[in-house]
């Protein structure tokens, strides 16, 4: 299933006092440090996930892994797409980094998700119904300014 195709699951921005250079450096960071193998390895494992371990280029580059997700494409300083699949859902993440003024950029993250059967239905409620997965996004980016400012 292409990204496109896939339903908006929801979408977040974050303005960092910041270049792209240093935000793009600031994403990888903390993607590396949020998806390190000491955590989401085990989850990623448990529930079936296609990526079970990181792997390839760092800074992220088309190839690259992640406990449960691909690096698909790899723009630097303005795109990052991650995707991903597991028992439950077939994913996808893109983030993409906007100049704003100098030495400032805006930074999105776009998550879209399918949920397939009665399982995906559970999860879906589980993940993004509690608000867990909103938390994790705001925290996520929250990390990016930190690593980048």
């Amino acid at each position: 299933m292409e990204i496109a195709a896939l339903p908006l699951v929801d979408e977040h921005a974050i303005v960092v006092a910041a270049g792209a250079d240093d935000v793009w450096r600031g994403l990888s960071e903390a993607l590396d440090g949020a998806f390190s193998p000491f955590g989401m390895a085990g989850y990623a494992r448990l529930i079936g996930s296609a990526d079970r371990r990181e792997s390839g280029p760092r800074p992220l580059a088309e190839g690259s892994t992640l406990p449960g997700f691909r690096v698909v494409s790899a723009v630097p300083r303005r795109e990052l797409v991650l995707r991903g699949s597991h028992r439950f859902s077939t994913y996808a993440l893109t983030f993409r980094i906007e100049h704003v003024a100098p030495d400032r950029s805006r930074l999105t993250a776009e998550s879209r998700a399918t949920f397939p059967g009665l399982a995906g239905g559970l999860y879906r409620r589980l993940v993004i119904g509690t608000g867990g997965h909103a938390v994790g996004m705001r925290r996520l980016l929250s990390s990016v300014r930190r690593r980048s400012e």
